[in-house]
């Protein structure tokens, strides 16, 4: 296996990063995908320190992820699908086993509060397109113009080819050099502890850019790109959302820790089966798949080399780790 190594946050918002190894030993209360989850975190543990609790801290974090217009695939500021338009998928769930869900979700930024919303407000676990919309609409949401100028303008640049290319890892290198190219993944993943020792997680993209209209990957399907239980851990996923589906990935994750795996022997275990089961058609493509169990250990495991994490401990100490990677 692997060991994951500290890799260098090139640039955030958050101002208190560990020290080597300060906060090694430390048990997470909250960890989520890429270099950007760290601002997510630091908003997630505030609402803990101010009393929320495990929901409240990812649906916290999701918004920082959304509102970033910097991020290329979360949100507002998210590369739109090949007909120009941002459609947005998020789910949440809750340590008793309450989900709320949407797909296609357009004109309103925080598709995590809007499926916060779906699981508290109706008897249902998934809303999708108009419908959507329409819900958040009835329950206050403001609508808005998610296309910014700048996915704009990267979006009529695709046209010009109309080339669909995955880029491994584009939500980092693209969120880094901002304001530079497009990107073409998706999703922030985030898994907490609450102080009352009960957890949560959410998931929230606006999925891989210059999609087939109407295409929804792993990120708001419960058991693909995030599962909670409450008895065991949490995991989600990222990465090319159709090959997390395949493996039910998440959910995968969480039956492994339950068998008695660590967090990253248990990711590393749902990556080999992904390898397995489609050989030479990953071997160019990026899944990665990130945990954290009952007693605040985190791990990650990935395809390749690249995907990091964000980890925060109970005080808000936070360190960036890089994932092991089947194909490095």
């Amino acid at each position: 296996m692997t060991p994951s190594r500290r890799a260098v946050l090139a640039a955030t918002p958050l101002a208190s990063l560990a020290a080597t190894g300060s906060a090694q030993s430390a048990p997470a209360v909250m960890i989520s995908t890429w270099d950007f989850g760290a601002a997510a975190n630091a908003a997630g543990v505030a609402r803990r320190q101010a009393g929320g609790s495990a929901l409240d801290m990812v649906e916290a974090g999701g918004r920082v992820a959304e509102a970033d217009e910097s991020n290329a695939s979360v949100g507002l500021g998210g590369l739109p699908d090949r007909d120009g338009r941002v459609t947005l998928d998020a789910c949440i769930m809750g340590w008793n086993g309450d989900i709320g869900a949407v797909c296609a979700l357009e004109d309103v930024v925080h598709a995590v509060s809007v499926a916060r919303a779906v699981m508290e407000k109706t008897p249902h676990t998934m809303l999708v397109g108009d419908g959507a919309r329409s819900f958040a609409v009835d329950q206050g949401f403001p609508t808005q113009n998610l296309l910014t100028p700048r996915a704009e303008a990267a979006w009529r640049e695709w046209l010009k080819t109309a080339e669909y290319a995955p880029r491994i890892n584009s939500e980092n290198a693209d969120w880094r050099s901002m304001p530079g190219g497009p990107g073409n993944h998706d999703t922030i993943g985030l898994i907490a502890i609450g102080s009352d020792g009960h957890m949560g997680g959410a998931c929230t993209t606006s999925g891989m850019a210059f999609k087939m209209r109407g295409r929804v990957g792993d990120s708001p399907l419960i058991g693909a790109g995030l599962y909670v239980d409450d008895e065991v851990g949490g995991a989600t996923a990222t990465g090319v959302g159709e090959d997390v589906v395949r493996v039910a990935g998440s959910h995968a994750v969480v039956e492994a820790m339950r068998h008695g795996m660590d967090p990253t022997a248990a990711c590393r275990s749902v990556i080999e089966r992904l390898a397995r089961l489609r050989g030479t058609k990953v071997a160019a493509s990026q899944v990665a798949l990130l945990a954290l169990d009952k007693q605040g250990r985190a791990g990650a495991f990935a395809l390749q080399p690249g995907f990091t994490y964000a980890i925060t401990a109970a005080d808000g100490t936070t360190r960036i780790e890089q994932a092991g990677a089947l194909f490095a």
